[in-house]
């Protein structure tokens, strides 16, 4: 019958946790500081606060949470956890152990890790007393905080005072609560200290043990209990103090237990065990009832509650089975109508995505060839805006020279016939010098043609008067390199005013190989004892090789004597590069050739070419 009921009010209270409370809910924090960092250690503090912590538990509190040598972070989150526990609580004590400390009439608790080594590290390093209030705060009934804080305080001694008229107090400041139902025990009296004593515990903690837990004892009449026990052990030294006021009824810690009645008849135990079953009505109630009273008149009413039960359950199952199948039925509906509608968005999707590729790749399309024609409108435009351009140059140039042999012609028509006649070497000069196109004779301007040539770097032979195939090589070379397209055949005068309009070299000047460019003209490469010109023209160190036939070597330094003295003339192979910054040779691999000049296109200039 013990194990039954056990067994019922442990599933009844279980069913009833949810409602209101029978009993009063009690709950305690109990903190210990001893191992300060930057103070010499506390002996009783965490003696005291496991003794408390220990009477507490005893005393039936519903949670008792005892915590040593506290960080000031640990004590701030200690603080806010218990003050979620005390919402639904009646009764709310803390009890605190170790250093505290009293600055313009506040009181602080100081946690281990504090150093207090200015004034205004205790507003920073330490937790103030209104917070433990401001915790208690939700209980109820009873909000009850123990400080056992009133030690000598050794920061006190070695604290930098940042401000002369700022008081730093002895022991704690007189507190005065401003909630109902509150109240603050000292171990020792507002501006008075507190001994440890030389027992385990202080003489306060141990009459605190000694008098708070008694059943049914009024808290005013304990703590006044407390203050007579620690004045005997003190010698009247210490004098614990209570701050607060409570109401007319007494508030005992622990509750004084009602004295426990006659025991009833059996009868009477099996009409509780059934009427408590009665209020479980589960299977497992009835059940275990049924195990304790097999047999008898509430054993017959137990089987036939325990037959409604199975049959509500055998209903209940067969309802839950119908309706899942009613569930899987729609499921199964929903789907398929879902399939269907996604192989159709599907589809759709699939069909908008080819067109938008398709769409893609002809707007691609349809931008290269816009861009393709864009490309072949500006250079047409530029070429139509070069060949204007160099049509109004030949024609300024072409007039300008007009004007100038008619004024000298009308100079030389004012002058007497004796002053005209020159010397041999003034006509050969001015028979270089520009002249009307009507009046040049066709060995005049092949003349004026090649020395122009000469001039530009495209012409390595003598200005001689015929127009020969050298000729004819170089005027392509210069329509190569400057642009043009001058007709090779034949000296014209838009060719030579073309030329005279390039101020310098326009072919660049290709030496043979063992030559350099020095200028506009090609020297012979000397390297120093040891080196020889290389394949990249280039002097490179000389490799020791073995000894070879005599004959072989007599007619490989022939050639060699040949190549070194032959003159300097352009060539195919060792061939050099010469614009602005400079000459260089033409890199292995690679040859001469035409690129489009950078700022203008349309015109060419001399590059090498690798492949």
């Amino acid at each position: 019958m013990i194990p039954f009921r056990f067994f019922v009010l442990l599933i009844l209270a279980m069913g009833l946790a949810c409602g209101p409370a029978h009993a009063d809910r009690r709950v305690a924090l109990i903190i210990g500081n001893s191992a300060y960092k930057s103070a010499p250690k506390l002996g009783n503090p965490v003696n005291d606060a496991t003794l408390v912590g220990g009477m507490f538990k005893k005393a039936g509190f519903d949670s008792v949470d005892v915590r040593l040598d506290l960080s000031a972070s640990e004590m701030r989150r200690m603080l806010r956890e218990f003050a979620g526990r005390t919402r639904d609580a009646d009764m709310a004590v803390i009890y605190y152990a170790g250093h505290g400390i009293e600055l313009d009439g506040n009181n602080y608790l100081i946690p281990t890790d504090a150093t207090l080594e200015t004034d205004g590290d205790v507003l920073d390093e330490t937790i103030p007393v209104e917070r433990a209030l401001f915790a208690v705060e939700p209980a109820k009934q009873l909000r009850l905080i123990i400080l056992d804080a009133c030690r000598d305080n050794p920061f006190a001694k070695t604290m930098k005072r940042t401000l002369a008229s700022r008081a730093i107090g002895r022991g704690l400041a007189k507190v005065e609560p401003t909630s109902p139902n509150t109240m603050i025990a000292f171990a020792a009296k507002a501006g008075s200290t507190a001994s440890d004593g030389d027992a385990r515990n202080s003489p306060f903690a141990t009459a605190l043990v000694e008098h708070l837990p008694k059943p049914g004892l009024d808290l005013r009449k304990a703590f006044g209990f407390v203050r007579d026990d620690v004045l005997k052990t003190t010698g009247y030294k210490q004098e614990p103090y209570v701050y607060g006021s409570l109401g007319g009824d007494d508030v005992p810690l622990v509750a004084k237990q009602a004295p426990t009645g006659p025991q009833a008849n059996p009868q009477e135990a099996i009409r509780r065990d059934y009427e408590l079953a009665l209020q479980l009505a589960t299977r497992d109630g009835w059940e275990a009832f049924l195990a304790a009273y097999p047999e008898g008149f509430y054993a017959n009413l137990a089987k036939g509650q325990l037959n409604k039960i199975g049959a509500e359950e055998t209903r209940a199952s067969a309802e839950q089975k119908a309706r899942a199948a009613e569930q899987e039925k729609a499921r199964l509906i929903n789907e398929r109508a879902q399939k269907a509608e996604q192989e159709k968005a599907a589809a759709a999707a699939k069909a908008a995505e080819e067109a938008r590729i398709a769409a893609e790749k002809k707007k691609e399309i349809e931008q290269a060839k816009a861009e393709a024609a864009e490309r072949e409108r500006k250079a047409a435009e530029a070429a139509a805006a070069k060949a204007l351009a160099e049509k109004q140059a030949a024609e300024k140039a072409k007039a300008e020279l007009v004007a100038r042999q008619a004024a000298e012609r009308a100079e030389q028509g004012a002058k007497p016939a004796p002053d005209r006649q020159m010397p041999e070497a003034e006509q050969k000069v001015a028979a270089l010098s520009p002249a009307p196109a009507s009046t040049l004779s066709a060995a005049d301007l092949t003349k004026s043609v090649q020395s122009e040539l000469r001039r530009v770097g495209c012409l390595s032979a003598s200005a001689d008067g015929d127009w020969n195939a050298t000729s004819q090589r170089s005027l392509t070379l210069f329509n190569k390199y400057a642009g043009t397209q001058f007709d090779a055949k034949l000296a014209s005068t838009d060719a030579l005013d073309a030329l005279k309009a390039k101020p310098g070299r326009v072919c660049p000047l290709v030496c043979n190989f063992g030559f350099k460019a020095d200028g506009d003209q090609c020297v012979k490469i000397t390297c120093r004892a040891g080196y020889r010109v290389g394949e990249d023209n280039e002097c490179e160190k000389i490799q020791e090789k073995k000894p070879v036939a005599r004959e072989e070597s007599r007619r490989r330094d022939q050639d060699r004597k040949q190549s070194e003295a032959a003159p300097s003339a352009p060539q195919a192979s060792g061939q050099m590069i010469c614009n602005a910054a400079g000459c260089r040779p033409i890199a292995k691999g690679c040859r001469l050739g035409t690129a489009n000049h950078p700022s203008n296109p349309a015109s060419k200039i001399p590059a090498e070419i690798c492949n």
